[in-house]
């Protein structure tokens, strides 16, 4: 069975990945890229970023889960544990991911106020950079760092680096819509009511709330067709398999008459430590 994650590999997209994989794990350049992959079967299955437990949502990912017909199989929580990785002591660049560099910027900024801070396309990407120049370090897990010394070797200069020891990264495993589920802990949808007046966010958030179905993220996104013209995406405590939860989305369907309702599917969640 084919998975597809961003690339290159050992990024954390990659670990979440190979923690839910039976079989290849290959890569893509972008989030769209990967869930426009599993719409059309050219994947079995995808893994993307959903949220940062400090940077917060990945807006591609909310955008291409409204773009395109597919199922929420899991959710993968892995904490981020940043190293420092470089061939030596002093360089003058440290390149990684943007949110790497944001979730650690109170190191950096204490212990290497004067060193450029430069964004790549992924942790690995960095890492690649830090092995072709001695003049870079990279912001990775520190499983990156090499065994044995060597041309381009890189050592850890720090771990645990970034600013909060809670932070972690959802991922969702996605596949084709036919994989739906009703079974699970969880819920997620992304709901375009194609209306705008006072009160409708909360019209579409009461019946949740009626029938005690807790809201663990609510998310607006732009829909596309019009200034202030918004999707929202909603993830809930309960199974579609449940009365509650179905009764919650009927009433959602009715005030989204002249839009639409997407049941994403239910899902557990895994927790992914190593």
């Amino acid at each position: 069975m084919s998975t597809v994650t961003l690339g290159p590999s050992g990024t954390y997209s990659h670990r979440a990945a190979r923690a839910v994989s039976d079989g290849e794990v290959s890569f893509r350049e972008s989030v769209t890229s990967i869930v426009e992959a599993v719409a059309s079967g050219d994947a079995d299955r995808g893994v993307v970023p959903i949220e940062n437990s400090i940077e917060g949502s990945v807006t591609e990912t909310l955008d291409a889960l409204a773009d395109y017909d597919v199922a929420v199989t899991q959710e993968v929580v892995t904490p981020i544990k940043h190293a420092l990785l470089a061939q030596r002591e002093d360089f003058d660049v440290v390149a990684s991911h943007p949110q790497a560099l944001a979730q650690c910027r109170g190191f950096l900024d204490d212990a290497y106020p004067d060193v450029h801070q430069e964004a790549v396309a992924s942790t690995a990407t960095g890492v690649e950079r830090a092995r072709e120049d001695a003049a870079v370090a990279a912001i990775a897990h520190p499983d990156n760092a090499d065994d044995e010394p060597g041309e381009g070797a890189l050592r850890v200069l720090a771990e645990d680096v970034q600013d909060r020891t809670s932070n972690a990264t959802r991922f969702f495993a996605i596949a084709g819509p036919d994989e739906r589920s009703e079974a699970g802990g969880k819920s997620t949808f992304v709901v375009y009511p194609n209306a705008n007046y006072p009160g409708l966010l909360l019209e579409l958030l009461e019946p949740f709330a009626e029938r005690d179905v807790n809201l663990t993220r609510v998310e607006s996104r732009p829909s596309g067709e019009r200034l202030g013209d918004y999707c929202f995406h909603l993830d809930v405590e309960g199974g579609l398999y449940e009365d509650r939860t179905q009764e919650a989305l009927a009433v959602v369907r009715d005030l989204c008459e002249n839009g639409w309702v997407r049941e994403l599917g239910s899902y557990d969640v895994k927790t992914v430590v190593s």
